[in-house]
């Protein structure tokens, strides 16, 4: 089995809609444009990497959906120059 490099507080399961779920390492949360995202890395062995608004609520926070696709474009040129890793 592969090991990763996330600890236990830093992996979280997403779910969709269609009922697949998987893990995801915490990357990262980065500022564009003062609105806060986050960056989560695929467990599955893939090298997918989601991109998500990220909000803090009381002791936990929540994903939010990039609707706008421009915006997603911001977000993603950002992340790539703080990883330098192309989505």
């Amino acid at each position: 089995m592969a090991t990763n490099k996330y600890g236990e507080d830093e992996i979280i399961t997403l779910d969709f809609d269609d009922g697949a779920s998987f893990e995801c390492g915490i990357m990262g949360v980065f500022d564009v444009d003062g609105k806060d995202y986050i960056a989560l890395e695929a467990l599955d062995g893939s090298e997918d990497v989601y991109l998500y608004g990220y909000k803090e609520v009381e002791d936990d926070f929540e994903l939010l959906d990039i609707e706008d696709e421009e915006t997603f474009e911001k977000v993603a040129a950002e992340f790539e120059s703080l990883t330098d890793e192309p989505l």
